[in-house]
């Protein structure tokens, strides 16, 4: 009994630190929910997430954000993939993670004018193709990191068997390691779209004349501050962006039930 009484205060000290912590990272996103909705509005408490299709400009980042989402989603993997394979079978595994790595630690406002002179030097205007450098760039640290995570419970003793019994490297790839490590690429699409979703500062210095839905709340809190509409879009980018953590926590679930 008496040791009982100590694992249990144990129990109820570590219950109680994670609720602190939860509620530390998830009560500030609960003031844009509320600010949200107008129950004291005769249109109805969902007056402002209807304004949201009323706004040419906003509808024109909402889509922006979209494409820009799935062309990081869709490219970011791939080249983590080959990043992570380089890293693998080259004997310079530590450069490769520091040239990979170091912009993490560059001042996103610092990157972002870095980055627009470059595209300036070079001639390139600001466009849809600069936002999506910039977002996948920012994501791909990112991919790198989870893709290096999953291959580093890949036993290569399987591709080996596979070169052993006449296949090439590329077959032995899709054949036997892809099919092990497909998961972790979906993670790292996953994690991309996350992060081209709520990147601000870098997208809004190579812009141009485009929007993203977080360079128009940035913007409009800039100019004229926040009102119900923009707490709508900050209630809806939210909820999606929980639902992608959501959906990302099932992946990686799911790929530790297969392994």
């Amino acid at each position: 009994m008496s040791s009982a009484l100590p694992d249990q205060r144990s129990n109820r000290r570590m219950w109680l630190f994670l609720l602190v912590m939860l509620a530390f990272l998830y009560l500030p996103l609960v003031p844009p929910v509320i600010n949200s909705l107008s129950p004291a509005d005769p249109s109805g408490w969902f007056k402002h997430y209807a304004e949201i299709t009323q706004s040419s400009v906003l509808m024109e980042g909402i889509k922006n954000t979209l494409v820009l989402g799935v062309i990081t989603a869709l490219i970011t993997p791939l080249f983590a993939l080959a990043i992570a394979q380089a890293i693998r079978a080259w004997r310079i595994p530590r450069i490769l993670l520091a040239l990979v790595f170091v912009p993490l630690f560059i001042p996103g406002v610092s990157m972002g004018v870095a980055t627009a002179l470059f595209f300036r030097v070079l001639g390139v205007s600001p466009s849809m193709l600069t936002m999506a450098v910039v977002h996948i760039l920012w994501a791909l640290p990112f991919a790198t990191l989870l893709l290096l995570t999953v291959m580093a419970s890949f036993d290569r003793v399987y591709t080996e068997a596979a070169h052993m019994l006449g296949a090439s490297p590329l077959r032995a790839f899709f054949e036997v390691e892809l099919p092990q490590i497909y998961q972790g690429l979906i993670g790292a699409s996953i994690f991309s779209l996350i992060l081209s979703f709520n990147e601000t500062i870098r997208t809004s210095l190579v812009q141009g004349r485009h929007n993203t839905v977080q360079t128009y709340i940035w913007s409009k809190y800039q100019q004229v501050g926040l009102d119900g509409t923009l707490y709508a879009v900050m209630t809806v980018l939210i909820i999606v962006t929980l639902a992608l953590v959501a959906l990302l926590a099932w992946t990686d679930r799911r790929k530790a039930k297969t392994a």
